[in-house]
């Protein structure tokens, strides 16, 4: 019984653990090019009471043997980089990645990587993130230009009033092999890891990587209706193991009781 209150501890805290993975997926419903989280678990070891195939007394074979594991703990939380929705804006410098990649921005003189691409543009003309990290490779949109054209291969081109253009430059987006291994940081960033791999780069539509299209936005990945199916499920699942301690208590004052 008192193995069964120490087992039932394992799983509430499992629990609370998919409990803020999925609110905070919730929380981040509207975040621009945001990646939901999956927690993931894995069983403690086990006490072994009688080992499977063992030989019996009268010489046979125990078929089955007899454990009792001591519960449940976190193994990961991983991010999942399935695509989002796309969502037409009126910005000619909103940018969404159809596929594989990453844009990458440069902070304080550290590449971050994003999937963000709500750009803007500074008092420098240099496109920038909401927080003014500016877009690598960098481009500087010269102050007659009337018109920002980006085609599904990365070029940016700046137009004048005559339709002429004025200044271009290719934009490049970054892969990794294991983008689950990127590091998040919060103000949609990422950086790279050992688990991530190197990054490489190349122009979009290439080496498998996405295509750029401009006037669109990626949404959040996030569904909704599943995650309010996750958070009934861990309510459950705590509850479950809540009274897995409630019971254990209940038996542990009826055996207290027996020696009176």
């Amino acid at each position: 019984m008192i193995r069964a209150l120490y087992t039932s501890i394992t799983g509430m805290n499992a629990q609370e653990l998919q409990l803020n993975v999925v609110s905070n997926n919730l929380a981040n419903v509207n975040t621009t090019g945001f990646k939901k989280s999956s927690a993931q678990f894995e069983d403690l070891f086990y006490q072994t009471l009688r080992a499977a195939g063992a030989e019996t007394v009268g010489g046979g074979q125990v078929p089955t043997g007899i454990q009792v594991g001591m519960g449940v703990r976190p193994s990961s939380v991983q991010k999942v980089f399935t695509q989002g929705d796309f969502v037409q804006t009126s910005n000619d410098l909103d940018m969404a990645i159809e596929g594989r990649g990453f844009f990458k921005i440069l902070r304080d003189g550290d590449e971050f990587y994003t999937r963000d691409g709500s750009f803007k543009q500074d008092s420098d003309g240099f496109i920038v993130t909401s927080n003014g990290d500016r877009l690598q490779p960098e481009f500087q949109i010269p102050p007659d230009t009337v018109v920002i054209e980006i085609d599904s291969g990365g070029l940016i081109t700046a137009l004048d009033a005559n339709s002429d253009v004025i200044a271009s430059q290719q934009l490049t987006i970054t892969g990794f092999v294991n983008p689950a291994g990127l590091k998040a940081t919060g103000d949609n960033l990422y950086l790279e890891t050992e688990a991530s791999g190197d990054p490489f780069e190349d122009d979009p539509g290439t080496e498998g990587l996405g295509s750029i299209e401009q006037f669109t936005l990626e949404s959040s990945n996030v569904n909704v209706t599943e995650e309010i199916v996750n958070l009934i499920i861990t309510q459950r699942a705590f509850e479950s193991n809540s009274k897995g301690i409630t019971t254990a208590d209940q038996l542990l004052e009826i055996a207290n009781n027996l020696v009176r």
